[in-house]
């Protein structure tokens, strides 16, 4: 028999519950922070006096960063700003130091937030492609890490790289402590109840490809339902379609409005006994759509229907309680919110992980192995073969105590001002035509231009430094909706500024003319 180096029932305890770490970090324990400095730049919020000149954006509510010029500050506030936010990068100290145990968010208030306050956190936004000032409008695609998160993964890997769970010695606890905090720092911020309730997954994918092929194999059978919006990215489709042609299941498509809207009449309509799953975005990667999810959700539960939600698109944007939904799945990606690649999380209700199989078996997912039976790990263990990808917990630990430092509904109230501005000023270039009107979205602004396929614009925009998507962005349904194979994106982030935006448009009135 086979069994950890050290039993499960002498890891080190796992970090407190979401509850009891919403004031911050309150242990005395030295190894519960960072290298000083690290821990410093990672989570001190920014100071709102740097910027003193908002802008009025035509028509729309004022943005809370000027749309030109210079931000501006008195001695005192820059020089309180330089020890929050310091431009140097800090190099990681020789000696060994010691990651996080517990989310380590300020205490009281978040911070006052603004674009300027953000975007100086973020070293590649002040590079150049092409002899132009970078643009990043590719954040549906991956947002960019803020030094601290980059801080962070060199510290980890500088001064406590180790394995986790099994080790006896001081660095294998250190990193444990580190990557179960990011549990915790997840549970709390989906609002989940317990940090037993998140897997760790390489991302969005990964953890909709788990739930079809353990939920899904145990409780799918032929003349089942599996309702999915035309408006979903190709990684909340292929996976059920795999798993239904298995099962001899059936994936049932629900239908858009012309305004990108899920048919919510249809959606009613579709639903019934059969209907075993609901698999919905609660943010569209392609036209933005914010959909309904509680209420389709509550929807589907008097169906005996689950439902699971991709938020791959929406954690980024505004707050999330799955809690409040009561979504029986929820999904994301860290590589859309500030984090590392190739790490996400699965939140599940414990009910249902409870009946979850093993998907893959090996190391860290059992109790004890011999040739006659193995005992598995509880989840959510059991869902985890294997190493985890441990920098990169630790790395999206430290984007989600950076993001949770500001206001989130000033982020979210600031993006949908600045969409509004996008959204005027592209009416203004001759041949556009934006996808999706929806009243309830995320700023994504999927277009075409007449006489310009969408790989010609992302080229030639690209020459003036302006980096967007162009393609079918894995929702070929989506955009067939609209007769379309592919189609052109700028997809905005909280670090984007109406600045940038007038720049897209005269890159874009640019090109027209020279057609």
């Amino acid at each position: 028999m086979t069994t950890p180096d050290v039993p499960r029932s002498l890891w080190p305890s796992a970090p407190p519950a979401p509850d009891a770490l919403a004031g911050g970090l309150t242990s005395a324990d030295p190894v519960t922070a960072l290298a000083a400095a690290l821990v410093t730049s990672a989570v001190t919020a920014p100071s709102a006096s740097t910027v003193t000149d908002p802008s009025t954006v035509p028509g729309t509510d004022s943005l809370a960063a000027p749309a030109t010029g210079p931000v501006t500050a008195d001695p005192a506030a820059q020089a309180a700003s330089s020890a929050a936010h310091p431009v140097q990068s800090t190099i990681p100290p020789a000696q060994p130091t010691h990651l996080p145990t517990a989310p380590v968010g300020l205490p009281g208030q978040p911070a006052p937030f603004s674009p300027e306050l953000a975007r100086r956190d973020f070293p590649i936004l002040h590079r150049t492609v092409n002899g132009h000032p970078l643009v990043w409008l590719d954040n549906g695609a991956t947002t960019q890490k803020p030094r601290q998160v980059i801080e962070t993964l060199a510290a980890f890997y500088g001064t406590a790289n180790s394995n986790i769970h099994r080790g006896a010695h001081t660095m294998a606890r250190e990193a444990t402590e580190a990557y179960e905090a990011g549990r915790a720092a997840v549970a709390q911020f989906l609002g989940a109840a317990s940090p037993d309730d998140i897997v760790f997954v390489r991302g969005t994918t990964e953890g909709i490809n788990l739930v079809a092929q353990t939920w899904g194999r145990a409780n799918l059978g032929p003349g089942d339902d599996i309702l999915v919006p035309v408006l979903e990215h190709h990684s909340n489709i292929v996976p059920w379609q795999l798993i239904a042609k298995e099962t001899r299941a059936r994936v049932v498509p629900v239908p858009l409005q012309p305004d990108g809207q899920i048919d919510l009449n249809a959606y009613a309509d579709l639903l019934s006994m059969r209907t075993q799953l609901v698999a919905v975005s609660q943010a569209s990667n392609v036209l933005g759509t914010v959909p309904p999810v509680r209420e389709m959700t509550a929807l589907a539960h008097r169906y005996g229907a689950k439902v699971l939600v991709d938020g791959a698109q929406a954690v980024a944007h505004f707050p999330v309680d799955v809690q409040d939904l009561d979504a029986d799945f929820y999904v994301f990606s860290g590589h859309k919110l500030f984090a590392p690649t190739g790490i996400g999380a699965l939140y599940a209700k414990p009910e249902v992980m409870r009946n979850m199989a093993p998907w893959q078996g090996g190391g860290n997912m059992i109790e004890s192995v011999d040739f006659t039976r193995t005992t598995y790990a509880p989840v959510p263990h059991l869902l985890e073969a294997g190493t985890g990808h441990i920098s990169g917990v630790v790395g999206l630990l430290s984007a989600l105590n950076w993001l949770t430092s500001f206001d989130r509904d000033a982020i979210a109230a600031y993006e949908t001002s600045l969409m509004a501005y996008a959204q005027q000023a592209l009416a203004t270039v001759p041949g556009l035509e934006l996808l999706g009107s929806a009243p309830d979205r995320i700023a994504v602004l999927t277009f075409t231009l007449a006489g310009h396929d969408p790989s010609t614009i992302a080229d030639w925009l690209d020459r003036d430094g302006i980096a967007i998507r162009a393609g079918h962005h894995c929702a070929q349904p989506a955009l067939a909706h609209y007769g379309l194979e592919s189609a052109a994106r700028a997809s905005l982030a909280l670090y984007n500024t109406s600045e940038e935006v007038d720049k897209l448009v005269a890159s874009l009135h640019r090109l027209q003319q020279a057609a």
